[in-house]
Formats: structure tokens, sequence, C-alpha cells
């Protein structure tokens, strides 16, 4: 096994494409953004506006927030992070025993809509690695607040197509996972629709891992803006919007409780704002 913290052509690879497919995503976004004339005629096209943050401990990363005309709020943010691990986090994770050391990487992604009939969707890629271990990443959601068979048999199809290019094994593994982790515990309920999940991603392969996480990433930044145009222009009535704030009331609360990037985020020092990004900009509960 490589000793990855000292692999810096691999980090710095692994950064540059966060990076590039944050600003692709934003782009798309914004184009959606510029398209829409049949809401909110009155406002002007959001546009993205960012904000460095640095983390005293080593590292920090780049918020990217647009509240819009179809966006009601949607964060896209990277960062890039090193450091140590405190004591109770350092023994949850591989690669740890000899060191506390750590290097960590990634774009995150939480977009939420004013339109009830478009979904909610969240997406994230990283890797990380300790003084011996080395791993991937992320996989996306998608979070309607009415379900639509086309567009989850499409949304988990771009990933589908993605994983059977690696491993047929990939996809069924990895939506079940997805189906276990964003499952509301306390309610009973699932988060949304699904996708794909996988953490500690390593085959051996860094070249091959990598590429598989760049394809997942370019799979969810075609086909989630392709599900947005879908619905875009349909009239919606107070009543499903009531409903869409009683949904977010539920993703609030397991991003709150359960979602494991908040816990290493806030457990790492990071950017409280970037971290809680993903928070809605309004809920409500029953």
């Amino acid at each position: 096994m490589i000793t990855v913290l000292a692999d810096t052509a691999q980090r710095e690879a692994a950064a540059a494409w966060f990076a590039a497919l944050r600003s692709q995503i934003c782009a798309a976004f914004e184009a959606i953004e510029d398209e829409a004339d049949c809401v909110f005629k009155d406002r002007a096209p959001g546009r993205f506006t960012f904000k460095e943050w640095q983390r005293p401990e080593g590292g920090g990363g780049i918020m990217g927030m647009m509240k819009g005309r179809v966006f009601e709020k949607v964060g896209v943010n990277i960062s890039t992070v090193w450091g140590d691990f405190a004591e109770e986090f350092r023994s949850r994770l591989p690669g740890t025993e000899k060191s506390s050391a750590f290097w960590a990487s990634g774009v995150s992604l939480v977009a939420h809509l004013h339109s009830p009939l478009v979904p909610a969707a969240h997406f994230n890629t990283r890797m990380i690695s300790t003084a011996d271990k080395i791993w991937f990443g992320g996989g996306g959601d998608l979070n309607p607040m009415y379900p639509v068979a086309t567009d989850t048999a499409d949304f988990h199809g771009a990933f589908k197509d993605v994983c059977d290019r690696y491993d047929p094994a990939y996809f069924p593994k990895f939506k079940k996972w997805c189906d276990e982790y964003f499952f509301i515990k306390h309610r009973g309920v699932a988060r949304g629709e699904g996708g794909i999940f996988f953490d500690y991603h390593n085959t051996g392969d860094w070249a091959r891992d990598v590429a598989f996480v760049r394809e997942v990433g370019e799979a969810f930044r075609d086909i989630y803006p392709a599900l947005i145009r879908r619905h875009l222009a349909e009239p919606w009535t107070p009543e499903q919007r009531q409903w869409q704030l009683q949904k977010r009331g539920y993703y609030a609360e397991f991003n709150l409780l359960y979602d494991r990037g908040t816990e290493f985020g806030l457990k790492t020092g990071g950017n409280v704002e970037a971290i809680l990004m993903s928070l809605p900009p309004e809920a409500a509960w029953p």
C-alpha cells in the first residue's frame, strides 16, 4: 500500500478534479437560472457567490452558494484539509493505528428548489488518506417531494451506467448501501428515492478508482439538470409547498443526526457554515 500522505501527485490530481467538477456544476445550474423565464419573472437569474475559508490546522475550502428563481438555496462546496484526527475520532477510521495524520479533499452539493415538483438532490465525492490507507467515497441521492418513477429510473440509470463500466457488482451494492444509509431511523422512512453511496473504496488501482469517481461526478452533472428542466414550468399549490417544507424538516433531521459528512467536518475543525449549508432555507414540522 502506498504511503499516500506523501503522494503529492495523487492529492493534487484529486483536488483539481473536485474543483473542476464544482465549476462545471455551478455553470450548469446558472444556465438553468438563465432559462427559467417561466418562474419568478420579476427576479433576476441567480448567480453563485463564493467565499473562501481557511482551517487553522491546515487547508481550507471555498463555499459556493446561490439563491435564485429556480434554486431556493443550492450550495456547491469544495475543500482540501489536512492535519491530525482528534483521538476520539481517530479510532473510527482505517489507517490511523500508526499515526493520526490525515488529508481529505472533496466536493459537496445540496440543492433545494422553490418548486415542490422539482426534486431536491444531494451529491458528494471525496478522497481521504491516512498514514497507510487511501479511499474514495461519496455518491448522490434524489429527494423528490412527489416521486416520479421515470425520474427515479433515469437518475439511478445514470449511475448504473457508470458502475457497470467498472464492475457489474458496484451498482446493486452501492444502491443498497444508499438505501440503508439515507434512512431516517427514528421515523422509519427513507430520506428520498436513493441513488448510490460508497465509502472506503480502494481496489488497489488508484488511477482506476479516481476515474470511477470522476465518471460518477459527470453522471450527476448531466442527469440532475435534465430532471430539473422536466418539471420547471409545472404549477404547484400551497398544499404542495407545505408538504415540501415538511419533507425538508425530515431532511434536516437526517443531516443533523446521522450524516457522516456533517460529523466528519465538525470533528476535523471544518467551516461550520460550509458544513451546515445542506440545511434547507425553510422547513416545517407537523
